[in-house]
């Protein structure tokens, strides 16, 4: 059994077009509220780091572990995952299912 992306969308009905923009458009409103609460806290940690202690800049630990989070929030909102392929998921049901299917066929031997 061959499952071609098109095909999959043809067996959606509006109802799930509609709940599966619907998630999209709530992820992508979180992003930019993580990105926005990035943007507002960093600075304000960056002057209190400059302001009391100015020799050591521990402020960037913040701003480098939570960018990282960030960039990778922003990868899964807009869905761009060069390591994965944009089909990555269709291959992998398809791939699964095979499986599936020999492991009946030979449980039936």
């Amino acid at each position: 059994m061959e499952i071609k992306p098109d095909s999959m969308e043809n067996y959606l009905t509006e109802e799930q077009l509609y709940i599966r923009a619907k998630k999209k458009a709530k992820e992508i409103r979180y992003f930019y509220f993580n990105l926005l609460c990035y943007c507002t806290v960093i600075p304000i940690l960056a002057i209190i780091n400059l302001t009391f202690n100015p020799e050591f800049y521990w402020f960037l630990f913040s701003a480098g572990g939570w960018g990282i989070g960030v960039a990778i929030h922003a990868m899964i909102a807009f869905e761009f995952m060069p390591f994965l392929g944009g089909d990555w998921e269709i291959r992998k049901i398809k791939e699964l299912m095979e499986k599936d299917q020999n492991t009946v066929n030979n449980n039936n031997l």
